[in-house]
């Protein structure tokens, strides 16, 4: 049989990834909007529906680790695609049906959100079975490129599109393009080893060993601290952001869109320079430099007024995505780097769970300062949260140029064990014929 071609398979990832980005931007724009001009929703209903979207990081991030790793990965991928796409289906069935709610937003968000907990996790597990183990860093910057080519389309489209169908029609794009997604993670060939089987599977010590990782490591207990950070910024500034280009800019829907639009083109751009800024400024370096100088940029987006300054909300939107994806590239490859692929599953759905888990209590807080202190006022709070996120893998990685440099990663002493050899059995090569010693209990 001839072997996988892993870039025939790499491509094949890249167009179900950047199908389904770009669906996910189409709506991203559209479901907010639906939210604010069909269905006249305020803040904290904004907020609410953001909320749902992310819940579940909180809510079964840290099982869903250590079930995957127990699996392999695509068919879990597969199936996450293909419940997204039935449940954003029911959004414009319920829009043509004229009985779409605040509470379906909320319900199939919250679902869309446990789905995606599955596929986030195990799709950042899965990549190096794709790419290989030294093409890792160059992977995900080039997913990441072609991913935010959808962002750069898919606002612009998103709001044109309201525009002429309405926001609810606009949900079905997203539909179709995880369905997309899904047929091109079948058609992959390359061969994914199956996970080590348990002595006795325990899905308590299997989740305790994958927080035992990252608390014991003070690498990655740096980055989650500045990517939770980070992601309670965007989350409190995501509650009012369309909010404040609606009402505040005065804008109409398409360029709503357009403006989220030309601040992606700099996210694209980020995450095509990655690779070789990662090799001029060092592939653990930059992880905290990025940060640190797309950090200034959230000030501007306040400073925006209606007319040319909406500018200024651009240039803020265009430097932040471009530091933030730098940084979410060489974040994530660090880690697929460092940590035992038996335990990446684990570590991966922890970091998902410390850094996700608050995402929504950020989104309704965000709903509940914009009805406070106005959505100009939030967008402040978000920005100086911003600020400092690179502290913590600065002080972490300071004097440490490159990932290979990096101690290794302290894992777990017990780990996993194989599983029991049944009672009857013939004696393995070499044990004798004595009555075999149990196995202690883990």
């Amino acid at each position: 049989m001839r072997a996988p071609d892993r870039r025939r398979d790499f491509r094949l990832l890249l167009a179900g990834q950047t199908t389904s980005q770009l669906g996910t931007q189409v709506s991203g724009v559209a479901v907010p909007l639906l939210a604010v001009v069909t269905l006249h929703a305020g803040p904290f209903e904004v907020g609410l529906v953001s909320a749902a979207g992310t819940v579940a990081f909180a809510l079964i991030g840290l099982p869903t680790g250590a079930w995957l790793d127990r699996m392999r990965k695509r068919p879990a991928l597969v199936a996450a695609d293909a419940v997204r796409a039935a449940l954003l289906a029911t959004i414009p069935v319920a829009g043509l049906l004229g009985v779409l709610t605040i509470g379906q937003l909320v319900v199939v968000m919250l679902l869309v959100g446990a789905a995606r907990v599955v596929f986030d996790v195990g799709y950042q597990s899965y990549l190096p079975t794709v790419t290989g183990p030294d093409r890792i860093l160059a992977g995900n910057a080039a997913m990441e490129t072609l991913r935010a080519s959808g962002q750069v389309v898919g606002p612009g489209v998103g709001g044109v599109l309201v525009s002429l169908v309405g926001a609810a029609a606009v949900v079905l794009v997203q539909a179709v393009t995880f369905a997309v997604s899904a047929v091109s993670l079948l058609a992959i060939r390359a061969r994914e080893e199956p996970a080590p089987r348990l002595e006795r599977p325990h899905l308590g010590r299997e989740i305790r060993e994958g927080l035992a990782v990252v608390v014991r490591s003070p690498v990655l207990r740096a980055t989650a601290a500045a990517s939770a950070i980070s992601n309670v910024a965007f989350a409190v500034a995501s509650a009012v952001t369309v909010l404040f280009l609606a009402r505040e800019l005065l804008l109409p829907p398409a360029a709503i869109g357009l403006v989220v639009a030309l601040g992606a083109v700099a996210a694209m751009a980020g995450a095509a320079i990655t690779p070789r800024a990662a090799r001029r400024i060092g592939s653990a370096r930059i992880v905290w430099v990025a940060l640190a100088v797309a950090a200034p940029f959230g000030l501007l987006v306040p400073l925006a007024q209606p007319g040319w300054p909406v500018a200024l909300a651009v240039a803020g939107a265009a430097g932040g995505e471009l530091g933030q994806l730098v940084y979410a590239i060489t974040n994530v490859s660090l880690r697929q780097r460092v940590v035992p692929a038996r335990l990446l599953g684990r570590v991966n759905a922890t970091m998902r769970f410390l850094v996700l888990g608050a995402f929504p209590l950020g989104a309704l807080g965000g709903g509940l300062l914009g009805a406070a202190i106005g959505v100009r006022g939030t967008l402040w709070v978000a920005a100086a949260l911003v600020l400092v996120s690179p502290i913590p893998p600065a002080l972490a990685l300071r004097g440490v140029r490159d990932v290979d440099d990096l101690p290794a990663t302290p894992v777990p002493e017990e780990g996993l064990r194989p599983r029991r050899r049944p009672r009857g059995a013939a004696p393995r090569p070499g044990r004798g014929t004595a009555r075999t010693r149990r196995a202690p209990r883990p």
